[in-house]
């Protein structure tokens, strides 16, 4: 029996995953989560997100060379997210669609090689698709570190996140420069601390509000700079750090509401 097709014109067949389900409460997905495999091989990639054993999965993945294959329908709930959490929510995977884009992500030394061009153009028109025919606000198009501080880095500092927001995917401010001045760090504690902590919740981040700077509070400033002032990431809360998190605060709330 043929496949069917695939729903987002810009997928060029059905590659089928048998790792999905039902969104929990007829959740209709008002995310986009993206990812890198972190696997040096796109075969091998492919391969175990369609195998029943790894209990993982995604609706799209993305080839470097920019081919796209449907392997969940987008009314199913795929298994990407894992243990994560944005805005209160905890069943991540109910409440967003997954791409999972061909990549051998951080190297030993913590580098990242760049996205391919082409592989980065088929990720935006697939995007654009998704938020236009979902109606996926732009502050909810995430990293998959975002929404997993703890746990994961991808799609990485390398992730052109800016052209993204330049071509209507996602939400996105010009990073405040790094310079000089006061900052925060691990160990801190006080009125500061929980004023930046109330910031990064208010915008989504799952971080404690309790005025210390711990563990999972460098976690959250270190997905912040990955994702948002990827120049320096340290989980240090400097000026251009908090500078640029107010910035994306303001301009989320000039945003118009669809």
């Amino acid at each position: 029996m043929p496949h069917p097709s695939p729903e987002s014109q810009h997928a060029q067949k059905v590659f089928p995953s048998p790792n999905h389900g039902e969104r929990k409460d007829g959740r209709r997905p008002d995310m986009l989560v993206l990812h890198y495999t972190g696997m040096p091989d796109a075969g091998q990639a492919l391969q175990w997100l369609c195998n029943p054993v790894s209990e993982v999965s995604c609706h799209y993945f993305v080839f470097e060379d920019g081919r796209t294959l449907q392997l969940v329908p987008e009314g199913r709930r795929a298994w990407h997210a894992g243990v994560s959490s944005w805005a209160g929510e905890t069943d991540l995977n109910s409440a967003s669609l997954g791409i999972e884009i061909a990549h051998p992500g951080h190297d030993e030394a913590g580098r990242l090689a760049p996205y391919p061009e082409a592989q980065i153009a088929a990720v935006i028109a697939l995007c654009r698709d998704l938020v236009a025919r979902w109606a996926i606000r732009p502050e909810r198009v995430l990293a998959h570190s975002d929404v997993a501080p703890s746990r994961k880095r991808d799609p990485g500092e390398t992730f052109p996140w800016a052209r993204l927001a330049a071509e209507g995917v996602g939400h996105w401010v010009s990073p405040t420069p790094i310079r000089d001045g006061r900052f925060f760090q691990r160990g801190e504690e006080g009125p500061p601390i929980e004023a930046l902590q109330a910031m990064l919740a208010l915008y989504g981040w799952g971080v404690p509000i309790d005025g210390v700077f711990g563990e999972t509070t460098e976690q959250v400033v270190s997905a912040f700079q990955r994702h948002f002032r990827p120049e320096r990431i340290d989980g240090v809360a400097d000026a251009s750090t908090i500078t640029t998190l107010r910035d994306l605060i303001a301009a989320r709330g000039r945003a118009p509401v669809s």
